[in-house]
Protein backbone atom coordinates (compact mmCIF):
# COMPACT_ATOMS: atom_id res chain seq x y z
CA UNK A 1 0.00 0.00 0.00
CA UNK A 2 1.25 3.54 -1.10
CA UNK A 3 0.49 5.87 1.77
CA UNK A 4 -0.25 9.30 -0.09
CA UNK A 5 0.48 13.51 1.28
CA UNK A 6 1.52 16.73 0.45
CA UNK A 7 4.15 16.87 2.39
CA UNK A 8 6.65 14.64 4.36
CA UNK A 9 8.65 15.96 7.31
CA UNK A 10 11.42 14.00 8.49
CA UNK A 11 12.55 14.59 11.85
CA UNK A 12 10.44 15.28 15.07
CA UNK A 13 12.68 17.84 16.74
CA UNK A 14 11.92 21.59 17.49
CA UNK A 15 12.10 22.57 13.35
CA UNK A 16 10.30 19.62 12.12
CA UNK A 17 7.34 19.13 14.66
CA UNK A 18 6.68 23.81 14.55
CA UNK A 19 6.94 22.92 10.08
CA UNK A 20 4.22 20.16 10.33
CA UNK A 21 2.00 21.83 12.28
CA UNK A 22 2.17 25.16 11.01
CA UNK A 23 1.84 23.39 7.21
CA UNK A 24 -0.97 21.27 8.30
CA UNK A 25 -2.71 24.04 9.85
CA UNK A 26 -2.63 25.94 6.50
CA UNK A 27 -4.45 23.02 4.52
CA UNK A 28 -1.65 20.41 4.08
CA UNK A 29 -1.80 17.18 4.23
CA UNK A 30 1.14 16.39 6.61
CA UNK A 31 3.28 12.99 7.63
CA UNK A 32 5.71 13.68 10.35
CA UNK A 33 8.71 10.74 10.66
CA UNK A 34 11.06 10.17 12.83
CA UNK A 35 13.46 7.15 13.61
CA UNK A 36 13.15 7.71 17.68
CA UNK A 37 10.13 6.68 19.78
CA UNK A 38 10.07 9.69 21.68
CA UNK A 39 10.03 13.48 20.11
CA UNK A 40 11.80 16.62 20.65
CA UNK A 41 14.71 14.97 23.04
CA UNK A 42 16.43 18.01 22.72
CA UNK A 43 13.97 20.32 23.59
CA UNK A 44 13.33 18.21 26.76
CA UNK A 45 17.33 18.38 27.87
CA UNK A 46 17.39 21.59 26.93
CA UNK A 47 18.06 24.63 29.30
CA UNK A 48 18.91 22.27 32.27
CA UNK A 49 15.24 20.79 31.34
CA UNK A 50 13.65 24.27 31.10
CA UNK A 51 14.53 25.13 27.49
CA UNK A 52 15.57 27.79 26.56
CA UNK A 53 13.47 28.53 23.88
CA UNK A 54 14.29 31.62 22.49
CA UNK A 55 16.36 35.08 22.98
CA UNK A 56 14.73 38.43 22.97
CA UNK A 57 17.76 39.98 21.37
CA UNK A 58 18.05 37.64 18.63
CA UNK A 59 20.09 39.52 15.48
CA UNK A 60 21.71 37.68 12.47
CA UNK A 61 24.68 38.79 14.38
CA UNK A 62 24.40 36.24 16.66
CA UNK A 63 24.55 33.36 14.03
CA UNK A 64 27.98 31.56 12.35
CA UNK A 65 27.97 30.77 8.75
CA UNK A 66 29.62 30.32 5.47
CA UNK A 67 27.05 32.82 4.10
CA UNK A 68 25.89 35.22 7.34
CA UNK A 69 23.85 37.03 5.58
CA UNK A 70 21.25 33.84 4.84
CA UNK A 71 19.56 33.26 8.47
CA UNK A 72 18.22 37.11 7.61
CA UNK A 73 15.12 36.34 6.01
CA UNK A 74 14.26 33.70 7.96
CA UNK A 75 14.62 35.98 11.26
CA UNK A 76 13.07 38.87 9.99
CA UNK A 77 9.50 36.82 9.20
CA UNK A 78 9.67 34.99 12.38
CA UNK A 79 10.39 36.74 15.24
CA UNK A 80 11.16 35.80 19.13
CA UNK A 81 8.13 37.82 20.11
CA UNK A 82 6.04 35.88 17.70
CA UNK A 83 7.03 32.91 19.60
CA UNK A 84 6.83 34.12 22.38
CA UNK A 85 3.19 35.34 21.62
CA UNK A 86 2.47 31.54 20.88
CA UNK A 87 3.68 30.55 24.54
CA UNK A 88 1.31 33.50 25.83
CA UNK A 89 -1.58 31.56 23.93
CA UNK A 90 -1.01 28.36 25.11
CA UNK A 91 -0.80 30.02 28.33
CA UNK A 92 2.82 28.83 29.37
CA UNK A 93 4.67 30.76 31.87
CA UNK A 94 8.01 31.91 31.12
CA UNK A 95 11.39 33.96 32.77
CA UNK A 96 14.22 35.83 31.56
CA UNK A 97 17.44 34.88 33.10
CA UNK A 98 19.73 36.75 31.42
CA UNK A 99 20.85 38.38 28.20
CA UNK A 100 17.49 37.92 26.63
CA UNK A 101 17.38 34.27 27.61
CA UNK A 102 13.87 33.42 27.89
CA UNK A 103 13.01 29.92 29.47
CA UNK A 104 9.99 28.52 30.50
CA UNK A 105 8.77 28.16 34.25
CA UNK A 106 7.89 24.81 34.85
CA UNK A 107 9.64 22.27 31.94
CA UNK A 108 10.71 21.97 28.49
CA UNK A 109 7.79 19.45 28.63
CA UNK A 110 5.43 22.98 27.89
CA UNK A 111 7.63 23.78 24.85
CA UNK A 112 6.91 19.93 23.52
CA UNK A 113 3.27 20.19 24.55
CA UNK A 114 2.88 23.12 23.03
CA UNK A 115 4.52 21.64 19.37
CA UNK A 116 2.53 18.45 19.65
CA UNK A 117 -0.79 20.53 20.28
CA UNK A 118 -0.17 22.91 16.82
CA UNK A 119 0.48 19.34 14.87
CA UNK A 120 -3.12 18.46 16.23
CA UNK A 121 -4.39 21.24 15.66
CA UNK A 122 -3.40 20.34 11.94
CA UNK A 123 -4.26 17.40 11.11
CA UNK A 124 -0.83 16.12 11.46
CA UNK A 125 0.00 12.67 10.98
CA UNK A 126 2.85 11.29 13.20
CA UNK A 127 4.80 8.16 12.17
CA UNK A 128 7.19 6.74 15.45
CA UNK A 129 9.19 5.39 15.56
CA UNK A 130 9.50 4.79 12.05
CA UNK A 131 12.62 4.48 9.65
CA UNK A 132 13.41 5.71 6.28
CA UNK A 133 15.07 3.45 4.40
CA UNK A 134 15.27 5.09 1.07
CA UNK A 135 14.01 8.50 -0.68
CA UNK A 136 13.69 8.46 -4.34
CA UNK A 137 13.30 12.09 -6.20
CA UNK A 138 10.74 12.40 -9.20
CA UNK A 139 11.45 11.14 -12.45
CA UNK A 140 11.21 14.69 -14.05
CA UNK A 141 12.81 17.46 -11.41
CA UNK A 142 9.94 19.76 -10.13
CA UNK A 143 7.22 16.79 -11.21
CA UNK A 144 5.95 14.52 -9.54
CA UNK A 145 6.59 13.06 -5.98
CA UNK A 146 8.98 12.16 -4.24
CA UNK A 147 8.79 7.80 -3.31
CA UNK A 148 9.96 7.08 0.11
CA UNK A 149 10.45 3.49 1.47
CA UNK A 150 10.07 3.30 5.24
CA UNK A 151 9.50 0.44 7.45
CA UNK A 152 5.89 1.38 7.72
CA UNK A 153 5.58 1.41 3.94
CA UNK A 154 5.72 2.98 0.83
CA UNK A 155 5.39 7.31 0.91
CA UNK A 156 4.53 9.74 -2.15
CA UNK A 157 4.53 13.24 -1.37
CA UNK A 158 5.37 16.17 -4.18
CA UNK A 159 7.46 17.99 -1.28
CA UNK A 160 9.94 16.42 1.36
CA UNK A 161 11.47 18.62 4.22
CA UNK A 162 14.70 17.56 5.97
CA UNK A 163 14.70 18.55 9.76
CA UNK A 164 16.56 15.79 11.15
CA UNK A 165 18.84 17.74 12.99
CA UNK A 166 22.91 17.85 13.27
CA UNK A 167 25.57 15.11 14.97
CA UNK A 168 25.34 16.74 18.75
CA UNK A 169 24.74 14.56 21.38
CA UNK A 170 24.16 10.96 19.11
CA UNK A 171 22.88 9.17 22.51
CA UNK A 172 19.45 11.22 21.75
CA UNK A 173 19.41 9.62 18.05
CA UNK A 174 21.40 12.31 16.22
CA UNK A 175 22.65 11.12 12.59
CA UNK A 176 23.94 12.25 9.87
CA UNK A 177 20.72 11.68 7.96
CA UNK A 178 20.24 14.82 6.73
CA UNK A 179 23.44 15.33 5.35
CA UNK A 180 23.62 11.88 3.59
CA UNK A 181 20.03 12.87 1.87
CA UNK A 182 21.44 16.31 0.56
CA UNK A 183 24.67 14.49 -0.97
CA UNK A 184 22.71 12.14 -2.52
CA UNK A 185 20.42 15.19 -4.32
CA UNK A 186 24.29 16.48 -5.26
CA UNK A 187 23.97 19.39 -2.99
CA UNK A 188 27.06 20.79 -0.79
CA UNK A 189 28.41 20.41 2.24
CA UNK A 190 29.78 22.77 4.85
CA UNK A 191 31.96 20.07 6.63
CA UNK A 192 30.40 19.53 10.04
CA UNK A 193 31.85 19.72 13.44
CA UNK A 194 31.37 19.51 17.06
CA UNK A 195 30.06 23.64 18.86
CA UNK A 196 29.35 24.65 22.04
CA UNK A 197 31.15 22.41 23.61
CA UNK A 198 33.63 22.09 26.51
CA UNK A 199 37.73 22.09 25.58
CA UNK A 200 39.78 19.60 26.13
CA UNK A 201 43.74 19.75 27.10
CA UNK A 202 46.40 17.24 27.45
CA UNK A 203 46.63 15.77 30.59
CA UNK A 204 50.18 16.22 32.19
CA UNK A 205 49.76 19.58 30.56
CA UNK A 206 46.61 20.51 32.42
CA UNK A 207 47.66 18.32 35.85
CA UNK A 208 48.44 21.99 37.48
CA UNK A 209 44.79 22.94 37.34
CA UNK A 210 43.04 20.14 37.23
CA UNK A 211 42.86 20.33 40.62
CA UNK A 212 40.27 23.88 40.23
CA UNK A 213 37.90 21.12 38.63
CA UNK A 214 34.17 22.48 39.69
CA UNK A 215 35.56 25.95 40.24
CA UNK A 216 33.64 28.61 38.08
CA UNK A 217 34.19 32.39 37.81
CA UNK A 218 32.92 35.42 35.24
CA UNK A 219 36.06 35.83 32.82
CA UNK A 220 36.31 37.14 29.21
CA UNK A 221 37.27 34.77 26.34
CA UNK A 222 38.57 35.30 22.68
CA UNK A 223 39.88 33.42 20.05
CA UNK A 224 42.40 33.56 16.82
CA UNK A 225 45.63 33.22 15.52
CA UNK A 226 48.58 32.21 17.68
CA UNK A 227 50.52 35.49 16.13
CA UNK A 228 47.30 37.23 15.97
CA UNK A 229 47.84 41.59 15.52
CA UNK A 230 46.54 44.05 17.78
CA UNK A 231 44.40 45.14 14.89
CA UNK A 232 43.00 41.17 14.73
CA UNK A 233 42.56 40.91 18.33
CA UNK A 234 40.81 44.16 18.57
CA UNK A 235 38.32 42.62 16.20
CA UNK A 236 37.96 39.35 17.71
CA UNK A 237 34.64 38.00 19.29
CA UNK A 238 34.83 38.52 23.20
CA UNK A 239 32.31 36.98 25.03
CA UNK A 240 32.14 37.77 28.85
CA UNK A 241 30.24 34.86 30.77
CA UNK A 242 31.08 32.53 33.35
CA UNK A 243 33.82 29.68 32.79
CA UNK A 244 33.67 26.17 34.45
CA UNK A 245 37.19 24.18 35.35
CA UNK A 246 36.96 20.64 34.69
CA UNK A 247 39.13 17.24 35.08
CA UNK A 248 39.60 17.49 31.14
CA UNK A 249 39.94 20.82 30.77
CA UNK A 250 37.29 23.89 30.31
CA UNK A 251 33.93 24.26 30.21
CA UNK A 252 30.70 26.81 30.88
CA UNK A 253 29.30 29.18 28.96
CA UNK A 254 32.06 31.25 28.41
CA UNK A 255 33.90 28.53 26.76
CA UNK A 256 31.10 26.77 24.73
CA UNK A 257 30.46 30.34 23.51
CA UNK A 258 33.94 30.61 22.07
CA UNK A 259 34.61 27.27 21.13
CA UNK A 260 32.38 27.85 18.27
CA UNK A 261 35.06 30.06 16.87
CA UNK A 262 38.17 28.24 17.93
CA UNK A 263 39.84 26.18 15.30
CA UNK A 264 42.78 23.65 16.01
CA UNK A 265 46.09 24.63 16.96
CA UNK A 266 44.66 27.99 18.20
CA UNK A 267 45.21 29.52 21.17
CA UNK A 268 42.47 30.60 24.19
CA UNK A 269 42.66 34.39 25.84
CA UNK A 270 41.48 34.42 29.23
CA UNK A 271 41.02 37.21 31.36
CA UNK A 272 40.21 35.56 34.60
CA UNK A 273 39.72 38.86 36.84
CA UNK A 274 38.07 41.27 34.19
CA UNK A 275 37.12 44.56 36.05
CA UNK A 276 39.88 44.10 38.99
CA UNK A 277 43.19 45.98 38.34
CA UNK A 278 45.28 43.64 39.63
CA UNK A 279 48.80 45.50 38.75
CA UNK A 280 47.78 48.48 40.96
CA UNK A 281 45.83 46.49 43.99
CA UNK A 282 48.89 43.83 44.23
CA UNK A 283 50.84 46.71 44.10
CA UNK A 284 49.18 48.37 46.65
CA UNK A 285 48.95 45.32 48.78
CA UNK A 286 52.86 45.16 48.55
CA UNK A 287 52.79 48.42 50.33
CA UNK A 288 50.75 47.74 53.37
CA UNK A 289 50.75 43.91 53.72
CA UNK A 290 52.57 41.44 55.12
CA UNK A 291 50.34 38.42 54.16
CA UNK A 292 51.20 35.72 51.52
CA UNK A 293 50.52 37.09 48.01
CA UNK A 294 48.22 34.06 47.58
CA UNK A 295 46.16 35.26 50.32
CA UNK A 296 46.06 38.57 48.94
CA UNK A 297 45.17 37.58 45.43
CA UNK A 298 42.43 35.64 47.06
CA UNK A 299 40.86 38.77 47.90
CA UNK A 300 40.42 39.32 44.25
CA UNK A 301 39.86 36.08 42.27
CA UNK A 302 38.74 33.07 43.83
CA UNK A 303 40.72 31.31 46.76
CA UNK A 304 41.25 28.29 44.97
CA UNK A 305 42.40 30.26 42.00
CA UNK A 306 45.17 32.24 44.14
CA UNK A 307 46.27 29.51 45.42
CA UNK A 308 46.70 27.39 42.08
CA UNK A 309 48.36 30.47 40.60
CA UNK A 310 50.60 31.42 43.16
CA UNK A 311 52.49 27.80 43.65
CA UNK A 312 53.32 27.98 39.83
CA UNK A 313 56.63 30.14 40.38
CA UNK A 314 58.50 30.82 43.02
CA UNK A 315 58.48 34.35 42.78
CA UNK A 316 54.83 34.04 44.29
CA UNK A 317 55.04 31.98 46.94
CA UNK A 318 56.28 34.88 49.24
CA UNK A 319 54.88 37.79 51.54
CA UNK A 320 53.34 40.00 49.12
CA UNK A 321 55.44 42.62 50.96
CA UNK A 322 58.76 40.76 49.92
CA UNK A 323 57.55 40.34 46.19
CA UNK A 324 59.27 42.50 43.85
CA UNK A 325 57.52 44.73 41.72
CA UNK A 326 58.17 42.75 38.33
CA UNK A 327 56.85 39.42 39.85
CA UNK A 328 53.55 41.25 40.98
CA UNK A 329 53.01 42.68 37.61
CA UNK A 330 53.75 38.80 35.87
CA UNK A 331 51.16 37.65 38.10
CA UNK A 332 48.60 40.26 37.72
CA UNK A 333 49.29 39.78 33.35
CA UNK A 334 49.27 35.91 33.79
CA UNK A 335 45.66 36.37 35.59
CA UNK A 336 44.42 38.60 32.88
CA UNK A 337 45.86 37.29 30.16
CA UNK A 338 46.37 33.36 30.33
CA UNK A 339 46.90 31.98 27.24
CA UNK A 340 46.56 28.22 26.37
CA UNK A 341 46.26 25.93 23.44
CA UNK A 342 43.18 23.50 23.50
CA UNK A 343 44.02 19.99 22.16
CA UNK A 344 41.03 19.37 21.18
CA UNK A 345 37.06 19.38 22.68
CA UNK A 346 34.59 16.85 24.55
CA UNK A 347 33.21 16.05 20.71
CA UNK A 348 29.81 15.51 19.57
CA UNK A 349 28.93 13.76 22.76
CA UNK A 350 29.03 16.72 24.55
CA UNK A 351 28.28 19.47 22.13
CA UNK A 352 25.14 21.04 21.79
CA UNK A 353 24.80 22.19 18.13
CA UNK A 354 26.95 21.08 14.70
CA UNK A 355 28.32 24.45 13.40
CA UNK A 356 28.42 23.49 9.52
CA UNK A 357 25.51 21.27 7.54
CA UNK A 358 23.88 21.76 4.15
CA UNK A 359 25.75 24.41 2.51
CA UNK A 360 23.12 27.75 1.67
CA UNK A 361 24.46 28.43 -1.38
CA UNK A 362 22.39 25.42 -2.50
CA UNK A 363 19.36 26.76 -0.66
CA UNK A 364 16.84 29.34 -0.87
CA UNK A 365 16.85 32.17 2.00
CA UNK A 366 13.50 32.58 1.41
CA UNK A 367 11.89 29.10 1.56
CA UNK A 368 14.46 26.89 2.44
CA UNK A 369 14.07 24.65 -0.94
CA UNK A 370 16.95 22.86 -2.38
CA UNK A 371 18.14 23.35 -5.72
CA UNK A 372 16.71 19.81 -5.78
CA UNK A 373 12.91 21.12 -6.49
CA UNK A 374 10.33 20.27 -3.82
CA UNK A 375 13.66 19.24 -1.20
CA UNK A 376 13.66 21.40 1.62
CA UNK A 377 16.33 21.74 4.48
CA UNK A 378 15.53 23.30 8.36
CA UNK A 379 17.36 24.08 11.35
CA UNK A 380 20.55 22.71 12.56
CA UNK A 381 20.72 20.05 9.33
CA UNK A 382 21.65 23.96 7.47
CA UNK A 383 24.99 25.71 8.06
CA UNK A 384 23.59 28.45 10.51
CA UNK A 385 24.69 27.51 13.96
CA UNK A 386 23.35 30.51 16.90
CA UNK A 387 25.68 31.19 19.52
CA UNK A 388 24.12 29.50 23.31
CA UNK A 389 21.63 31.49 24.47
CA UNK A 390 17.92 30.90 22.70
CA UNK A 391 19.01 31.51 19.01
CA UNK A 392 19.42 27.75 17.82
CA UNK A 393 15.80 27.41 18.84
CA UNK A 394 15.09 30.69 17.59
CA UNK A 395 16.61 29.94 14.08
CA UNK A 396 14.30 26.19 14.57
CA UNK A 397 11.16 28.26 14.56
CA UNK A 398 11.99 30.89 11.95
CA UNK A 399 13.59 28.52 9.11
CA UNK A 400 10.40 25.98 9.92
CA UNK A 401 8.24 29.24 9.88
CA UNK A 402 9.80 30.40 6.77
CA UNK A 403 9.19 26.84 4.92
CA UNK A 404 5.81 26.03 5.90
CA UNK A 405 5.15 29.56 4.63
CA UNK A 406 6.61 28.24 1.00
CA UNK A 407 4.97 24.40 1.44
CA UNK A 408 1.44 26.11 1.59
CA UNK A 409 2.34 28.45 -0.94
CA UNK A 410 3.24 26.03 -3.53
CA UNK A 411 0.75 23.18 -2.72
CA UNK A 412 -2.12 26.45 -3.28
CA UNK A 413 -0.24 27.66 -6.62
CA UNK A 414 0.10 30.97 -4.83
CA UNK A 415 3.23 33.14 -5.47
CA UNK A 416 5.60 32.97 -2.37
CA UNK A 417 5.67 35.72 0.17
CA UNK A 418 8.05 38.83 0.17
CA UNK A 419 11.16 38.28 1.33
Amino acid sequence: MTHKFDVVVVGAGAAGLFCAGIAGQRGLKVLLVDHSEKVAEKIRISGGGRCNFTNRDTTPANFLSENPHFCRSALSRYTPQDFIALLQRHGIPFHEKHKGQLFCDRSAEDVINLLLAECDAGGVTRWQPCSIKSITGPAQPGAGSYQIESDRGRIEAPQVVIATGGLSIPKIGATDFGYRIARQFGLRLVEPRAALVPLTFDGEAWAPYAQLAGLALPVRIETGPVDATPKQRKKAVVFAEDLLFTHRGLSGPAVLQISSFWREGQPVRINLAPGVDLPTLLLRAKARSKKLIANELAALVPARLADAWASRDPAWQKPVSEATDKALTMLAERLSDWQLTPTGTEGYKKAEVTLGGVDTRDLSSQTLESKQAGLYFIGEVVDVTGWLGGYNFQWAWASAFACAQALAHKHHGASPPPD
